[in-house]
């Protein structure tokens, strides 16, 4: 996608404080030629237009560039850690609770940031600074496996599709989807159901090639491994009983997935309700 000028500000949906604070980590990222892409709500602005107060500044990054991302931090004064190595950092201003999300992965470990994130990327300026964008196709497929009891992101991604259909990348969100189609056809199912006059807008043979997946696969025989439960790749709480109590394989300790042992036990103890009862 070439540059478009497409970047609301957001200056009215950021506290003076906190827009000083991210506007300084734009420029000093630029400055120091360091790789990173704007997400989140700023991203989501650009491209739908919906503008809405953000608690955060998301940056996607690559992991291998933390490290002289945390350095630059620190010579600013700034504070980071690493909350969760296998997919999130942050950077915080020691003197507020403002903060910025590093995202070098998905907290299910499906969609790490690779060069491809860095390629014909929007460029906007954001609270002045010029920066380069997330792709909607990225940050698309990032956002179609929330779908926790707290926060379901699939009004984002019907928004993203209904502002956007015409051009985005289709045979990309395929090829980025890959063996996770299903979660795709439903996405494109539901906005058919939220869009009725907008259906035609999702290319035919999109629709076409999907159902024509579901069609062959429900005429196979039975998945070799019958006892995984994937559900743990679209929330990391709703299906703990699966795995915990019924024995299912967690769908992020296969193959597909990038998390360890060790992440999915970390990334489990951060769920607010088992911190609740921690003693």
């Amino acid at each position: 996608m070439p540059a478009a000028k497409i970047a609301p500000s957001l200056e009215d949906e950021v506290a003076p404080k906190t827009a000083g604070f991210y506007r300084a980590a734009l420029q000093a990222l630029g400055d120091a030629d360091i790789p990173f892409l704007v997400g989140g709500a700023f991203a989501h602005a650009c491209f739908t237009g919906i503008r809405r107060a953000t608690k955060d500044l998301d940056i996607f990054i690559k992991r291998e560039d933390y490290d002289r991302i945390a350095e630059l931090a620190e010579r600013h004064g700034w504070g980071t850690s690493m909350t969760f190595p296998h997919w999130l950092g942050k950077v915080y201003d020691r003197e507020d609770e403002d903060f910025i999300d590093l995202i070098f992965n998905s907290g299910n470990g499906l969609t790490p940031v690779d060069e491809g994130w860095f390629q014909h990327n929007a460029e906007a300026e954001i609270l002045g600074v010029p920066v380069k964008i997330a792709n909607i196709e990225d940050g698309l497929v990032s956002k179609a496996f929330i779908m926790e009891r707290e926060r379901y992101d699939g009004g984002d991604v019907a928004h993203l599709i209904q502002a956007n259909a015409e051009r985005l990348d289709w045979q990309g969100m395929l090829k980025r989807f890959g063996p996770h189609w299903r979660v795709l056809l439903a996405h494109l199912t539901l906005f058919g159901f939220i869009y009725p006059g907008e259906r035609h807008r999702i290319p035919e043979w999109v629709m076409r090639e999907l159902v024509g997946r579901l069609a062959a696969e429900t005429r196979q025989p039975p998945a070799a491994d019958p006892h995984v439960c994937a559900g743990t790749l679209l929330s990391r709480e709703q299906y703990l009983y699966d795995v915990e109590q019924l024995g299912y394989v967690d769908g992020r300790l296969t193959p597909v997935s990038t998390m360890t042992a060790e992440d999915v036990d970390r990334w489990t103890q951060a769920i607010p309700a088992r911190q609740a009862v921690t003693p």
